[in-house]
């Protein structure tokens, strides 16, 4: 807080002292560890344009030949410098252009592969937020926080939403509905990841479909009463049918059913005694 109070104290002597650096020749910027906004479109922005790019792109498990200190130290000096703005700014953009990019690949992609792609993107973007935010910690702290009062992180799960997700969810909500009535369309891990982070992404989307995400999130629906009892009994030997009939048998624990490893938050209960149908 005492920092916070200080960088609010001496933002206007910033300002000055940013229109009289303008003033200088660039030797003598240079001298003195200036950042123009000249030196940061062409020497600092290209560098961090070019990390984002590959963590947006990456899969999980692959190299990426980047200096996360390298890069750490860009944002510090830019921000330092009173580049916030164009950086935040610079930021945005480049992922809403990727996120453009990731929504039109899933536009052209047949029903057939559309989850599992939507999936990938989901969590290929997700893991790329990992990186992302912890290396604009700074911006984030004494830009977006103090200046937007908002969070980076908030910030760029709603592009995703904005971009991707809001696009896609009434074709996807479809299919997995239908994928939810044929056992095995899909890996229960995939619809586990899919419904999880749709609702993150935003909640109300559990109004579409609430016995598929009651699947995976918890106290999702009311409780059980007496007089539903039945039903769900009927519903176990619906599923026990289907196990058998794609090989599954009760006496083989080498094959568990699906649904039985999900799990929310490290809890068991998302998973329902009755499996995944």
């Amino acid at each position: 807080m005492r920092l916070l109070h200080i960088m609010e104290r001496w933002r206007p002597h910033l300002k000055l002292k940013t229109r009289w650096i303008h003033m200088l020749s660039p030797s003598k910027r240079k001298l003195m560890n200036v950042i123009t906004i000249e030196d940061y479109k062409s020497t600092y922005w290209p560098k961090l344009d070019s990390a984002i790019d590959q963590l947006l792109t990456q899969s999980p498990g692959d190299y990426i030949p980047i200096s996360y200190e390298q890069i750490y130290s860009c944002v510090y000096k830019c921000v330092c410098q009173q580049h916030s703005e164009q950086m935040y700014s610079d930021l945005i953009k480049k992922i809403t252009n990727h996120l453009e990019r990731v929504s039109k690949e899933l536009q052209a992609s047949p029903p057939d592969l559309y989850i599992e792609r939507f999936n990938i993107a989901l969590g290929q973007y997700m893991g790329a937020l990992q990186s992302i935010v912890p290396l604009f910690i700074y911006m984030n702290k004494f830009y977006i926080e103090t200046k937007l009062n908002r969070d980076l992180k908030d910030d760029l799960i709603k592009l995703f939403t904005e971009h991707v997700a809001e696009k896609h969810i009434y074709n996807l909500m479809p299919l997995l509905l239908e994928a939810q009535s044929t056992p095995f369309q899909i890996t229960p891990s995939t619809m586990a990841n899919i419904v999880k982070g749709l609702y993150t992404l935003r909640p109300e989307w559990v109004q579409m479909a609430p016995a598929l995400f009651s699947k995976f999130i918890p106290n999702i629906l009311p409780p059980a009463v007496e007089s539903e009892l039945q039903e769900y009994a009927a519903q176990d030997q619906k599923l026990q049918r289907e196990l058998m009939q794609n090989g599954f048998t009760r006496g083989d624990q080498s094959r568990k059913r699906a649904g039985e490893e999900l799990t929310y938050n490290g809890s068991s209960g998302c998973a329902s005694s009755r499996g995944y149908r």
